[in-house]
C-alpha cells in the first residue's frame, strides 16, 4: 500500500502537469490572438493602388516650373513641352490604408508581368511627399528636364514614336511598412490626331509585396 507521502507527491506532480498544460495552451492561444490582431492592424493600414476610373473627377497636376496638366477620364499624361518631359498617373487607393508614395522606375522597353521589378536602389525617389487616401484618388507625377539623363532620351523617343512605357511605383503605408510595387502600363490612345495627345491610356498590370509574402 502506498504511503501518504507518495500519494501527496503524485498529486503534486499531477497538479503541476495540469498547470503546465493549461499554461502552454493559454500562451499558445494568446500568441495566436496576438498574431490575428497584428494581421488585422496591418490590413487596416495596407494601401493598394490602381489607376483611377474613367468616372473619377479630373485632377489638376502642377510642377515646380509652373507647368500644369489636367488628368481626366482615368487617363495618364506623358507630355513633351519646352524641352521637358512630364509624366503623371491618376491613382485610386482601393484598400483601407493611406498610401505614401516613395519612388518610381520607368521602362521604355516591353516588360511582362513575369519581369520582376528593379532593386530598390534603382528607383528614383520623389522630390515631394505624395499621398493617396484610402478609398480616394490622387496622382503620381514626375518630370525629366536634363537631356544628359539617359532616361530623357529613351522617354523622348517613346513619346515621338508613340510607343508604350511601363512605370513601377513604390509605395507603403503611413508608418513606412508594407512596401509595395505596382506596375502600370501606359500607352498612347489610338487617335493620334486627338487635341490632347499627351493623355495616354493607363492600366495596372501587377503588384509585388516587399515586406511580406506575395499571394501567388
Amino acid at each position: 500500500m502506498a504511503d501518504t507521502s507518495t500519494i501527496a507527491s503524485l498529486a503534486t506532480a499531477g497538479g503541476t502537469l495540469i498547470l503546465a498544460v493549461a499554461t502552454f495552451a493559454s500562451t499558445r492561444s494568446a500568441n495566436r490572438a496576438a498574431r490575428v490582431s497584428e494581421q488585422a492592424l496591418k490590413v487596416g493600414l495596407r494601401p493598394v493602388l490602381f489607376n483611377a476610373r474613367p468616372q473619377d473627377p479630373p485632377q489638376k497636376v502642377g510642377y515646380i516650373d509652373n507647368h500644369w496638366l489636367v488628368l481626366r477620364d482615368g487617363l495618364a499624361a506623358i507630355q513633351e513641352a519646352a524641352d521637358s518631359l512630364y509624366l503623371a498617373i491618376p491613382l485610386r487607393n482601393v484598400a483601407s490604408g493611406l498610401a505614401v508614395l516613395h519612388g518610381w522606375h520607368l521602362w521604355t522597353t516591353r516588360v511582362g508581368t513575369d519581369t520582376p521589378p528593379p532593386a530598390i536602389g534603382d528607383f528614383r525617389w520623389l522630390a515631394r511627399d505624395l499621398y493617396v487616401p484610402a478609398g480616394d484618388v490622387n496622382f503620381w507625377q514626375a518630370a525629366l528636364r536634363d537631356p544628359d539623363d539617359p532616361l530623357y532620351g529613351q522617354l523622348r523617343e517613346a513619346i515621338q514614336a508613340r510607343t508604350a512605357v511601363y512605370i513601377d511605383i513604390l509605395y507603403g503605408d503611413h508608418e513606412g511598412g508594407q512596401r509595395t510595387i505596382t506596375r502600370f502600363y501606359v500607352t498612347p490612345r489610338a487617335h493620334a490626331e486627338d487635341e490632347e495627345p499627351w493623355l495616354w491610356v493607363c492600366s495596372t498590370s501587377r503588384h509585388w509585396n516587399l515586406d511580406r509574402a506575395d499571394p501567388r
